[in-house]
């Protein structure tokens, strides 16, 4: 933690060891081990201190979020990207306007309830995120990539340690804070008395009321509903969502699944459905069919950030993210005898701290029934269709996708139509 309380933005590099041992081999207890010995003869001292900077400035994003009252708070990680005027002391003036410059700081969505293109920020640790990962020469990237990795891990699986914390004279402040940061509507809540989430990510995690999100048209089994509070994107193969949006280089149906049968048994143009969670959004996910719970594997893995900016790079975040895979043998006709697999993917994200489920091996599920939930930060959730189900995405859904827009909508809602029979 940085001792210098003044100003979150501390430049004494003694408050942050990792940094310094890092980038100039100096001695530290946090860790040891370094990117590449010859970073410093390599690279101009500008892109040094850069480098520096964002590492810096993502460590206190993580810092700053144990630490009340409410306003430390909007230099942390509960930040948006609007709030990085605590960063400037990190950078040059040239170089702080170029890295959070305010076309860079989000993307537009359509918001499917009115068809309104709307602009939506990113938080301000996604932003830090994408930098370390892409900001610089090609060069100074590939010589600090293992210490990237690293540093991604390390502050992903911290920030979940905080915001499991059950400090009281922490925790409110930090759900009030988010709260006024991004509006969240309280009357949905099942609980409403801030005071009885015992964690940060007990309230990120929160329940709503019953029927808050309920599963349209519940009684026709060919419905496809929406996974999650999200931003969607639906694709007919594979190959559509390589060309249009995931342009990770080794993106495929096998390498995200990691199981061969499984692959097999989806056929050879199984189509997708991306949902993208952002902080704000109610975090917990649906199942999109009716089905028997087969079984639920975790594959361990990175922790990059899942922004369309990262995503819409030639960088592996879906399929070398930490994530889980539950098939379902799904239930799309009125014989519950027939049953098609469908994947459903859970896939974690910079500063997500775990990946939890409700349901396990066996068990029954309802389309529209919760299935699991995500600790805080923005996720992912995609599912695979197989071929033979003959998924009929929504013509508006379908529409927004190949203009490459994402489409903010709610869990429960149809997004598609099974012609299996």
């Amino acid at each position: 933690m940085g001792s210098n309380e003044n100003h979150p933005a501390s430049r004494d590099e003694d408050a942050h060891p990792r940094l310094t041992h890092e980038l100039t081999g100096k001695s530290s207890r946090r860790t040891s081990a370094r990117p590449g010995t010859s970073f410093d003869r390599t690279f101009s001292p500008s892109h040094q201190r850069t480098r520096n900077g964002l590492a810096k400035a993502l460590i206190l994003c993580v810092d700053n979020s144990e630490k009340p009252p409410v306003t430390a708070l909007l230099a942390s990680s509960l930040a948006p990207a609007t709030r990085s005027s605590w960063l400037a002391e990190l950078f040059d003036k040239e170089t702080f306007e170029k890295l959070f410059a305010a076309e860079n700081l989000g993307n537009f969505v359509i918001v499917r309830k009115t068809g309104a293109k709307e602009w939506e920020y990113m938080p301000i640790y996604a932003r830090v995120g994408l930098h370390l990962l892409f900001y610089g020469p090609a060069a100074i990237r590939f010589v600090t990539w293992s210490w990237i990795r690293r540093l991604l891990k390390e502050e992903s699986i911290r920030q979940g340690k905080i915001y499991d914390s059950t400090d009281p004279k922490v925790v409110l402040p930090q759900i009030q804070s988010f709260l006024a940061t991004y509006s969240i509507d309280t009357s949905e809540l099942l609980e409403p008395d801030l005071t009885k989430y015992p964690s940060f990510n007990s309230f990120f995690s929160r329940r709503l009321k019953p029927n808050a999100r309920p599963a349209q048209s519940p009684n026709d089994p060919s419905i496809i509903s929406s996974a999650a509070d999200s931003r969607l994107m639906v694709f007919n193969s594979a190959e559509d969502a390589r060309n249009l949006w995931i342009k990770g280089r080794h993106f495929t149906v096998p390498t995200l699944l990691q199981d061969a049968a499984l692959t097999a048994s989806l056929g050879d143009t199984p189509c997708l459905a991306v949902w993208r969670l952002a902080p704000q959004d109610y975090h917990r996910f649906h199942s999109p069919v009716s089905a028997t719970i087969r079984s639920i594997t975790h594959i361990p893995g990175e922790y990059y950030t899942v922004n369309p900016l990262a995503v819409n790079e030639d960088l592996d975040v879906f399929t070398a993210n930490t994530r889980s895979v539950a098939v379902l043998d799904a239930k799309l006709t009125k014989d519950p005898t027939v049953t098609v697999p469908v994947a459903l993917v859970a896939v974690g994200a910079l500063l997500v701290g775990s990946i939890a489920w409700e349901k396990g091996a066996g068990q029954e599920i309802l389309r529209g029934e919760g299935l699991g939930y995500f600790a805080y930060g923005g996720s992912t959730v995609i599912a695979v269709f197989p071929k033979r189900a003959n998924i009929q995405w929504d013509k508006d859904l379908l529409r927004a996708s190949g203009a490459e827009v994402e489409v903010l909508l709610r869990a429960g809602e149809k997004i598609g139509v099974a012609g299996f029979s």
